[in-house]
């Protein structure tokens, strides 16, 4: 009797839970969604975000001024901007639509590794960190190369080299596969529900999402590390890493970041400490940025699935004349 009690209840939570034996379920279809074509939606989100972090920037909704439209020349999936002193959330909106990220991804990437390895642990790429595409952003490792895991952090975080966070992966997890599993574990941990990472890199898989929230939380708790501020504040980097024969490999790179870059200038009395873009055909451009008012104060803000570049630091900007 009561095996035939437990059996059904089991078989119920797996279903809830969307646990898997042999594979990943896929989000199903709903015809009558609210959610536009590009994001999925947690309704309970807020409620278990409020639940475990009283010390959090908690969003209630969208802010009233948010009623910018999602789709057009001038569109943008999600904002929000945060007040980290005074836990408050300035602004928001769509905060909890799921939205893949890009490599926005490396955020979560660094973190793990910072939190598992030492600076000076010497990282092997091997055949799995060996990008051929053209249009992936990489610094053309080749199998046996090796560098320090504070060099990668440099690659990772100033120019987005994809083929450095499979290097980091293999090194820190084991193996890509194993690396997202802990990347997937300390995201939960910081009540990131509305996250599924599949590789550290961002590139594109339908079942690598996240949202502006969960950027936040774990941004928030990146930039505990003085490392991590130490490499988004860069506009540039230079080392010489080591080939399979010992051989030296020169490598100069410059931000990813618009603000470094002499780009766009950010409002007057704003200033802008270092971030994380990132940018797909099908993530759209994404920004998340530590920026501090005049009085020193820090703010995280961050824009995900903006229409192009030009929207994405508008919108960016819009949110930081806030401060002024």
């Amino acid at each position: 009797m009561l095996a035939a009690i437990l059996i059904p209840a089991l078989f119920s939570v797996s279903l809830l839970t969307g646990c898997a034996q042999n594979g990943d379920i896929a989000l199903p279809y709903d015809k009558d969604t609210t959610n536009n074509s590009f994001r999925f939606e947690s309704n309970d989100t807020y409620n278990t975000a409020a639940a475990f972090a009283e010390d959090l920037c908690i969003p209630e909704g969208d802010s009233s001024s948010a009623n910018e439209i999602e789709a057009g020349a001038d569109s943008y999936g999600s904002a929000a901007f945060f007040d980290i002193k005074n836990k408050k959330t300035m602004y928001s909106k769509n905060v909890y639509a799921r939205l893949y990220p890009a490599s926005l991804t490396k955020v979560m990437t660094a973190l793990v590794a910072i939190e598992n390895c030492d600076m000076d642990k010497i990282l092997t790429a091997d055949e799995s960190c060996v990008l051929t595409e053209d249009d992936v952003q990489k610094i053309g490792l080749k199998a046996g190369d090796t560098m320090t895991l504070d060099q990668a952090l440099h690659f990772l975080l100033i120019y987005s080299a994809n083929d450095v966070a499979n290097l980091i992966a293999v090194n820190v997890g084991g193996s890509i596969d194993g690396f997202a599993v802990l990347m997937n574990e300390r995201a939960k941990k910081l009540g990131a529900t509305n996250t599924n990472f599949v590789n550290p890199s961002g590139l594109h898989d339908d079942n690598h999402y996240t949202s502006s929230y969960d950027m936040y939380l774990m941004f928030n708790e990146a930039i505990k590390y003085g490392k991590f501020i130490e490499i988004i504040g860069m506009s540039e980097y230079s080392t010489v890493y080591k080939n399979m024969a010992g051989d030296s490999v020169e490598f100069s790179c410059t931000s990813t970041n618009r603000y470094f870059r002499g780009q766009v200038n950010a409002p007057t009395q704003v200033n802008i400490i270092g971030g994380k873009t990132g940018t797909t055909m099908l993530a759209g451009a994404n920004l998340i940025l530590l920026s501090k008012d005049s009085s020193g104060n820090s703010y995280i803000s961050v824009v995900m699935r903006a229409k192009n570049a030009d929207v994405l630091y508008e919108k960016t900007n819009s949110m930081l004349t806030m401060l002024t």
